[in-house]
């Protein structure tokens, strides 16, 4: 947060262009509604091979919904979201002569989708075509020459990473292994769909996982000096949320409460993210290991987020303080805190406990350094050495 001439705060909130959330609702009924809501007669499905596997699962349920009006599903989106995957997405939307997009699993799916619309306005045909759109600042805004009536999309969460409430696409370049952003205030989606039925045909693993990457976007940005009034609430009432829901969920897998109970958590996590405070290093450290090592994308947050919490804590241990507040325990650090809940989830946390060789740990400080919230971090990054001393506490 900056200081105007007269000593007072100032800085920018941004607003996403999503124009609903409807939760508590069965995602078929929902989706169906919001269709005719917006006018859409000729609806295209985007989600994962597992989702597709199922019998009647979340996916299933949406289709039967929507009825004449589903003209199509691409159900062969992978992890970190490749750019061939969008491609190919956005070829097959193009062909159903799609009029909305709806996504329905985590975040790999619902960014892809997003960037499936770039690639549908811009007629985008080839991973190549995408290259000049890619984001050196993945917080400055775009604007684009739009056609009339840009197509658009509705999200369906199956996880807790919230990427359906940001305007951010993270994309991977395949050549390169490395994550990639893309943004446009329209990749929102209309509307978000939470609800908490459709996470129970998620792997608990994978819910698990990213509901610390939740946990990650409320930590983060609460830590981050471009924080203010207008999202620190936002933060700490996302992050209460999830530290309470996610262990009732381990509990009692079957009762829906608390799983709404954490999409209300990573809602209020993400939000300062969607409004413009960035994050920091467990982030960019966690691209790197995505794109580059093939981590699971919660897993990141798992396993470093404790690390990074633990080496800026000698800059920032005062302003950690209502995190462990937040989480029920005042008092402890809150590094502590966050890696006793991910080993309560049974998730890794270590870097050794999602394959990760010491011999990595190089070329892993290294790729970091390429993503812009380890330059963003509360403790400032300099040089790869800085890296590996967070890479050694989370080793």
């Amino acid at each position: 947060m900056s200081q105007s001439g007269n000593s007072l705060p100032s800085g920018v909130f941004h607003v996403q262009a999503l124009e609903r959330v409807v939760f508590g609702v069965a995602a078929g009924e929902a989706v169906a509604a919001e269709a005719q809501r917006v006018g859409a007669r000729r609806v295209f499905v985007t989600s994962t091979r597992s989702l597709a596997q199922k019998e009647m699962g979340p996916l299933q349920r949406v289709e039967a919904a929507l009825g004449a009006a589903h003209v199509g599903t691409f159900s062969t989106i992978s992890s970190h979201s490749p750019r061939e995957d969008v491609v190919a997405g956005a070829a097959a939307a193009r062909a159903a002569n799609a009029d909305l997009l709806v996504a329905i699993g985590g975040g790999s799916v619902i960014d892809a989708t997003k960037a499936m619309q770039l690639c549908l306005w811009l007629g985008l045909n080839s991973p190549e075509d995408m290259e000049p759109h890619v984001l050196a600042d993945r917080y400055k805004d775009v604007e684009l020459a739009l056609p009339p009536n840009p197509i658009r999309m509705v999200a369906v969460s199956t996880t807790l990473s919230a990427s359906e409430f940001t305007q951010n696409a993270g994309i991977t370049q395949s050549a390169t292994h490395t994550k990639q952003s893309f943004r446009h205030r329209l990749f929102a989606p209309r509307t978000v769909v939470l609800d908490p039925a459709a996470t129970l045909d998620t792997p608990d693993w994978l819910l698990f996982c990213t509901g610390i990457r939740a946990v990650d976007h409320a930590v983060e940005t609460y830590c981050n000096q471009r924080a203010h009034p207008g999202t620190e609430a936002l933060s700490l009432q996302g992050l209460a949320l999830l530290a309470r829901a996610l262990p009732a969920i381990k509990r009692n897998p079957g009762d829906l409460a608390p799983r709404l109970e954490a999409q209300f958590g990573m809602w209020q996590a993400i939000s300062p993210g969607a409004s413009g405070i960035p994050t920091g290093a467990s982030h960019g450290i966690g691209y790197a290991l995505g794109a580059g090592f093939g981590v699971a994308h919660g897993h990141t947050s798992c396993v470093m987020l404790p690390a990074v919490l633990a080496w800026n804590a000698a800059v920032n241990a005062d302003r950690q303080k209502p995190l462990s507040a937040a989480m029920g325990q005042p008092g402890r650090p809150a590094s502590d805190l966050v890696r006793e809940l991910v080993m309560g989830l049974d998730q890794p946390v270590t870097l050794r406990g999602v394959g990760i060789k010491r011999e990595s740990l190089d070329e892993l400080a290294t790729r970091s350094l390429g993503y812009q919230p380890v330059l963003l971090n509360p403790r400032p990054i300099r040089s790869a050495a800085d890296v590996k001393e967070i890479l050694e506490l989370a080793w």
